[in-house]
């Protein structure tokens, strides 16, 4: 299979995917200073509609993408020295608007916001994707009935282990931990962690040790810290954790991602509305998850953040105002300083491959 085609033609890329119906390019691939992490686009490509988030296969030969639209697809590109390719026409999820994507076991899964469902699709030897899905629809509804009138899945990813998938909804303020079939790739439900009524979820992050992880909320600016037990597949909410400083407004604040340090340290935070970053430490014991501060995002709507594969930049896709800032951290406390900005029309997602 060989080595990472990016890192090993050209040097690390990063992939930016976008909303092509606000203007965006579509996936845009771009070069990757080493030292300063700056980011020099190269070439775009909109073969396929809002490819708003992305997933680069672990060898680093093939790029995935949602088709983030009502008629929810898929597709899967080479990754070439000239930028992704792509591989045959976009495979249908059956679940409306997915807003997140993943690769286990020989599958690609995708979380159908707008249709409350997690969708997989068989992946081939040649990096392709094969149909139909075969769908989870998840039940339930929360108290916010402006957004949470029913399920909206908006995140799948699976455990460190790789034993358990994990779907975060919204609409439902719950993790579901999921066993995947090895046959048809059916998603069966295993356990349910429910979150604080009207919290929201969004997205989640395992600490590096496995034995933690930390879900972002969106319709309230906090942290749930949770215990994972990956032997029972078990999500165990612990505490949360305010990700704006005393006295802010937390009103049009909508957090987006979170990421974690490769030491388990820190963990930072993208707050829309509040156009900033949330610098978080967290304890030894994984128990905890403390604010240290805030720090501007570089733009308007930081839609997602990333992490560079050394652990020294952070990237912030500025949805609103069209860029992608990043970002250098500082080791020993965990602030990342603004370091430069490239134009990047309604950014949604930033990987590395």
């Amino acid at each position: 299979m060989g080595g990472p085609v990016g890192t090993s033609v050209n040097g690390l890329r990063a992939y930016i995917g976008s909303f092509t119906t606000a203007g965006g390019l579509g996936i845009t691939t771009a070069a990757v200073d080493p030292e300063s992490g700056a980011l020099t686009p190269l070439h775009s490509t909109d073969a396929v509609p809002n490819p708003s988030y992305l997933a680069p296969s672990p060898d680093g030969r093939y790029l995935y993408a949602v088709s983030e639209t009502p008629d929810g697809a898929a597709a899967a590109f080479a990754l070439t020295p000239r930028g992704p390719e792509l591989l045959a026409p976009a495979v249908p999820v059956d679940g409306a608007d997915p807003t997140h994507l993943t690769l286990a076991d020989g599958r690609l899964l995708t979380a159908n916001y707008s249709s409350g469902s997690v969708s997989t699709l068989p992946v081939r030897a040649d990096g392709t994707l094969a149909g139909p899905a075969t769908v989870l629809t998840h039940q339930g509804s929360g108290p916010r009935t402006d957004r949470q009138e029913g399920p909206h899945a908006h995140a799948v990813l699976p455990d460190p282990g790789g034993r358990w998938l994990l779907s975060v909804d919204l609409g439902t303020d719950s993790v579901r931990s999921c066993a995947l079939g090895a046959g048809d790739g059916a998603l069966t439900v295993h356990t349910e962690a429910g979150l604080r009524p009207g919290s929201g979820p969004r997205h989640l992050a395992f600490h590096p040790r496995g034995d933690h992880a930390y879900v972002i909320n969106e319709l309230d600016p906090t942290v749930t810290v949770c215990r994972w037990d990956a032997d029972r597949g078990v999500l165990t909410p612990l505490g949360e954790t305010r990700l704006l400083p005393d006295g802010a407004a937390t009103e049009g604040t909508f957090p987006s991602e979170l990421v974690i340090s490769r030491d388990g340290r820190f963990a930072w935070a993208a707050n829309r509305g509040h156009d900033s970053l949330s610098v978080l430490s967290l304890g030894a014991s994984g128990d905890t998850a403390t604010l240290v501060t805030t720090v501007p995002c570089g733009g308007h709507w930081p839609r997602d953040l990333a992490l560079h594969p050394d652990g020294r930049h952070l990237y912030t896709a500025n949805e609103r105002s069209g860029d992608v800032t990043w970002f250098t951290v500082d080791p020993a406390t965990g602030i990342p300083a603004r370091a430069g900005s490239v134009e990047a029309p309604a950014a949604s997602c930033v990987v590395f491959a």
